[in-house]
């Protein structure tokens, strides 16, 4: 499901949206199902999966069937089909996160890029972040940087008993960012459908098999993790969040030089118990 949206003709883009709200599960059964539901005719579909490079609907269906397993894969279940030792394990992996991070930067259009930036950047919009058991630790990292370049960004807590406090600030077309891979956090699923009911735009950060997370997502970011090891690779995340940030503290510089510079005043002085 990676090809460029701006390859597909309009009823193609219509059935991969309605394959992407319910992915993979919506293309898992009989063709005709699918045609119905997405409006389009069966040879359009043979047609679509062709053009991604698959022999017809039933080898397209497997492949999304091997995707439902891998996207269950636990570190020991990786290890059992991974090399246990390399000649240079530092060198080797490095080169590993680089392909990763190469292969982001085929992957995402620099249009959907700069949509959100232009969301995360419009300061009339508060931003939610949140993210999996692991990918949490990303959400943090993005949100600690951009609370120095901006107000209004709020980090929701994993417990769901805390949630009501941010889906009550949130307003139409408010961001909110989901970082989810593999071996999904099914609350994140609930938080964006709750969300997106109170008309918040959201941001799915996610893997090639796809959080269920993302239904209905605004914008999907599909990243590629799999290192070849038994320990997904999250560095491309990482370098996604961190390219965002460079266009975001320069799109207003003034703004955020004077943000920075309060920001520290201030924290050094409750780091040195001084009073206002």
């Amino acid at each position: 499901m990676d090809a460029s949206s701006g390859s597909l003709t309009p009823s193609e883009r219509q059935l991969r949206s309605v394959i992407l709200a319910d992915y993979p599960f919506a293309a898992l059964g009989p063709i005709q199902d699918l045609a119905d539901r997405a409006n389009v005719s069966a040879p359009s579909i043979s047609r679509f999966v062709n053009k991604l490079g698959y022999r017809g609907f039933q080898d397209f269906q497997q492949s999304l069937l091997n995707e439902l397993r891998d996207s269950q894969s636990s570190p020991i279940e990786l290890h059992q089909t991974r090399t246990t030792s390399v000649p240079a394990p530092l060198s080797d992996y490095v080169e590993r996160a680089v392909a990763l991070s190469r292969d982001l930067a085929q992957r995402m259009p620099t249009d959907q890029f700069d949509r959100i930036c232009a969301m995360l950047g419009d300061p009339k919009r508060r931003v939610f972040m949140l993210g999996g058991r692991m990918s949490d630790a990303i959400a943090e990292f993005f949100l600690r940087h951009l609370r120095q370049i901006r107000a209004d960004v709020f980090h929701v807590p994993p417990d769901p008993e805390a949630w009501p406090e941010y889906l009550l600030r949130m307003k139409p077309r408010d961001p909110v960012v989901l970082f989810d891979f593999r071996r999904y956090d099914a609350k994140l699923a609930e938080f964006a459908a709750v969300a997106r009911s109170r008309k918040a735009q959201t941001i799915v950060i996610t893997d090639p098999w796809i959080s269920p997370a993302a239904k209905g997502a605004t914008e999907l970011v599909t990243v590629s993790i799999d290192s070849g090891t038994l320990w997904d690779s999250y560095v491309p995340a990482f370098a996604l969040v961190e390219a965002l940030l460079v266009p975001l503290a320069e799109k207003d510089w003034e703004a955020t030089r004077t943000r920075i510079e309060a920001w520290d005043v201030l924290r050094g002085r409750a780091r040195n118990g001084e009073r206002a």
